[in-house]
């Protein structure tokens, strides 16, 4: 870490906490306005400004403040063994007194400093969860996340994929979880591997590559990706369809789905049709309505169970915007639900850890909804041969970083009975 490096660092931490773009967006930014940082400067910079929106509440606690330099300076000390006369050297004033608060322990810190988490996040936690579970799982979400990638099964299979990684000098491991996935514990170059090039792998947390199976999607079948976004989970139910029936990839963003559509040619998909939509009430939709054999509702949500990954979600989300989030879910699904033919399955997914948008959104939909029945989503995974180890207390799929290893995720698998009877819309 040089004066220059160190500056930076702090530059990019303070964007990132003052504006709204997630962290990788501008992180982008500044990188391509400083061209003459290499790639080594970068990877420093990058380590370092994600490790302090990690561990930013305490790192605050140790600073005596918010500002940015100062909380690099308590991350070097603190995480990377800097000592008084390293920071000194960095122009860090009062050196010697942050290296003693970043060694000394603070047994009178609350929950949310020690877990680096807004009041308000580590309020939840707390209250839903058991005090152990929920101290556990804010440890879990101070780590990095590791590197899962899914194969891609109509292309090659996981230990030939493991195999060709290997020869190229990259090991992995085989995911506990999912049958599909394979691991490295550290952020690995793999987009200039041929593998990648020819759409052997998609990079997918082991978590997310429990969720389309769910569906139990058959080949030959009509399916709706309602939320599609860039398509991870579109391609991994186009692999389970092999390739057979139709597929449709709905978003209302063009952005992400013309990055589908790239995704789709090098995955060796020929049945995903992409439908750019306007919303639930969108004509494109309608002509489906009653049609549709399985839908999935991968809802736009808060991210909670992603914050291993993207720590800044925790520092710009708020309570108002979950609640926002939870009623825009609430509605999406009711849409997609009219998708779903008598007889046929929806499934309802986020990467939260908030009841509010997961077990309160189900709850609320099959108050409104009574031709919807919930199915036991350990019972659809056994009968794919996937075994989580622990059941979960309901009939929904819950994941979490502490217990699962994977990001936090929660599902639920949701029947159309054959009789029919009116959705409230």
């Amino acid at each position: 870490m040089t004066r220059s490096l160190y500056a930076a660092s702090a530059a990019l931490l303070e964007r990132i906490l003052r504006e709204t773009a997630a962290a990788d967006t501008l992180m982008d930014r500044f990188f391509r306005s400083e061209p003459r940082l290499g790639s080594k400067d970068r990877g420093v910079i990058a380590e370092t400004v994600y490790g302090c929106l990690r561990h930013y509440r305490l790192l605050s606690a140790l600073a005596e403040g918010t500002d940015p330099a100062l909380i690099v300076a308590a991350h070097l000390a603190r995480y990377s063994g800097y000592h008084a006369r390293q920071l000194k050297d960095l122009g860090v004033v009062h050196a010697e007194a942050l290296v003693a608060a970043a060694h000394a322990s603070h047994p009178s810190w609350s929950f949310s400093i020690t877990a680096s988490l807004p009041d308000w996040l580590a309020d939840r936690f707390q209250h839903e969860l058991p005090e152990s579970e929920a101290r556990a799982l804010g440890a879990s979400l101070l780590h990095s996340a590791p590197l899962d990638i899914r194969v891609n099964t109509l292309k090659t299979d996981r230990e030939a994929l493991q195999t060709a990684l290997l020869v190229g000098g990259h090991e992995l491991a085989p995911t506990p979880l999912s049958p599909w996935g394979l691991r490295r514990a550290w952020r690995a170059p793999l987009f200039q591997t041929p593998a990648f090039k020819a759409g052997h792998f998609e990079v997918q947390d082991e978590g997310s590559q429990l969720i389309a199976p769910l569906l139990e999607p058959r080949r030959g079948e009509r399916i709706v990706d309602y939320c599609a976004g860039a398509g991870g989970k579109t391609l991994h139910l186009g692999a389970l369809m092999n390739n057979g029936g139709t597929l449709y990839a709905c978003d209302t963003s063009q952005k992400r789905l013309d990055r589908l559509k790239e995704r789709v040619v090098r995955a060796g998909l020929d049945n995903v049709r992409i439908l750019t939509i306007s919303g639930g009430t969108d004509t494109k939709l309608k002509r489906l309505h009653g049609k549709i054999d399985r839908v999935l509702v991968d809802a736009p949500c808060s991210g909670t169970g992603t914050l291993r990954r993207s720590p800044d979600v925790k520092w710009r989300l708020s309570e108002d915007r979950v609640r926002q989030l939870a009623q825009e879910a609430l509605q999406i699904l009711i849409h997609a639900s009219h998708l779903v033919r008598p007889g046929g399955r929806l499934v309802y997914a986020t990467c939260s850890l908030l009841k509010e948008e997961n077990e309160d959104i189900i709850r609320e939909f099959l108050d409104r909804t009574p031709s919807f029945k919930a199915l036991a989503t350990e019972d659809i995974l056994r009968r794919r041969g996937l075994d989580l180890g622990r059941s979960t207390p309901d009939q929904a799929l819950r994941l979490w970083p502490h217990i699962h290893g994977t990001d936090g995720f929660f599902a639920q698998a949701l029947e159309k009975r054959l009789e029919t009877q009116a959705v409230t819309t």
